[in-house]
């Protein structure tokens, strides 16, 4: 397939008219997606950035619709481990629901201007310098590990997130209201124009943003080095990401094992990348400047490698003793908490139901063990409290329509709370 100036301007004409429909016709009008307008419009995006791949197959181009593949799953990936981040910032500035999208948004499009930017700058050192592959491959070996090491620090590196030091300044030089007003990025109070937290957040976003295109840029380079795929793969990476985030919000934080999953593709591409550094070697310090006899991994075998990380890597999160322990203890919360919603006029069926879920998760996060519960209830009075609530109020149910109290609501309720 022959990818020349008409390509690129048909393509970017493409994603900009997808970025132009998202801001028209979903985020002018703030709202709350449902699941089913967020599964719809993930299938979309999805279905799109697939059959963009057939695209090459069409034209025989099998070693590009390889590649593409190759970068747009590992973006990906990647692109959903950056939802996590998004959670923080958002959570940490009281983010209104309905707002969400916008913010959201606002992020994609700042990650596509940014990582373009990175792309073109990549493409021009790689020409410029074929050895730069050492450096991308050092680099996200270095990635690789700090991932892994910011398992171990998680609450500092959440909070680093979403209160960097360009924010803290931006907070301090430019005077900034504390509340929103409505999806505005400045109000005015008391005659004065003041910067709202809308603004703030989106700016915390857009400078996380460019810390992600570090490891991103480096990584798809090491898998393709055509700036076209490379484009293409991590602007459709991105596309729908904001249903995405809608749609799985909540599952996301069941992948307890994505960092790790993803430290160990980072760490694969950096090893493919020196071993190709090696095998087109010219820096005269390694063996005299001439190329190395090492064993370089195809790109075929690199998208085997991705796929099979990632499908191990969900498999362990929700299968595994951790990933079925946080399962438990989020489902307890959860039907917890929709029991106690329940209004007067819930009929005896739906509440029997809820009070079936809400006992076996209840039974099912009483017998995790002592170490998970420690490691995944973040604020476990407002857990124990939640859970708490729910079982009393069915005790003073049970108790005013003259019924037996369960075991377990008793149990709750004397020990005033879960163990946690």
């Amino acid at each position: 397939m022959e990818i020349n100036a008409l390509t690129w301007i048909i393509t970017i004409a493409v994603i900009i008219a997808l970025l132009l429909f998202d801001y028209i016709f979903h985020v002018r009008k703030a709202h709350t997606p449902t699941i089913k307008e967020a599964a719809i419009w993930s299938a979309i995006y999805v279905g799109i950035a697939l059959v963009f791949g057939l695209v090459f197959f069409l034209f025989g181009d099998t070693q590009h619709a390889i590649e593409y593949y190759s970068g747009y799953i590992t973006e990906k990936a990647l692109s959903v481990d950056n939802l996590f981040v998004f959670l923080v910032i958002m959570a940490s500035f009281q983010v209104p629901r309905e707002y969400q999208q916008k913010v959201l948004l606002f992020g994609i499009t700042f990650a596509l201007i940014s990582r373009t930017a990175f792309i073109l700058a990549g493409a021009a050192i790689i020409s410029a310098w074929s050895d730069v592959f050492y450096l991308f491959g050092l680099a996200l070996l270095l990635i690789a590990g700090g991932q892994l090491k910011g398992e171990l620090a998680a609450d500092e590196k959440e909070k680093d997130e979403a209160d960097n030091f360009l924010v803290r300044l931006a907070k301090r030089v430019l005077p900034a209201s504390d509340r929103y007003d409505g999806d505005k990025l400045f109000t005015r109070e008391n005659g004065k124009r003041l910067m709202t937290p809308m603004l703030l957040v989106m700016v915390s976003i857009g400078l996380t943003d460019v810390l992600f295109a570090f490891d991103s840029i480096p990584a798809i380079y090491g898998l393709t080095q055509d700036p076209y795929i490379v484009f293409t793969a991590t602007a459709f990476s991105l596309m729908g990401l904001r249903q995405l985030f809608f749609l799985i919000d909540g599952l996301l934080d069941r992948l307890v094992y994505l960092s790790y999953g993803l430290s160990a593709i980072l760490g694969f591409i950096g090893v493919k990348l020196i071993l190709h550094a090696l095998h087109d070697n010219n820096l005269p310090f390694i063996n005299g400047g001439e190329n190395v006899p090492v064993v370089t991994i195809e790109t075929d075998v690199s998208l085997l490698v991705i796929v099979g990380i990632l499908i191990v890597t969900v498999l362990a999160s929700l299968y595994s003793p951790k990933g079925k322990a946080l399962v438990a203890l989020q489902n307890a919360e959860k039907f917890s908490h929709r029991y106690s919603k329940l209004d007067e006029n819930a009929s005896a069926e739906d509440r029997r139901k809820a009070e079936e879920l809400m006992d076996k998760w209840t039974r099912a996060a009483e017998n995790v063990s002592p170490h998970f519960r420690d490691d995944l209830i973040e604020h476990k009075d407002s857990y124990s409290e939640i859970i708490r609530t729910a079982h009393e109020t069915r005790v003073a149910t049970a108790q005013a329509e003259g019924r037996d109290v369960p075991t377990i609501s008793n149990s709750i309720v004397k020990n005033e709370g879960p163990r946690v």
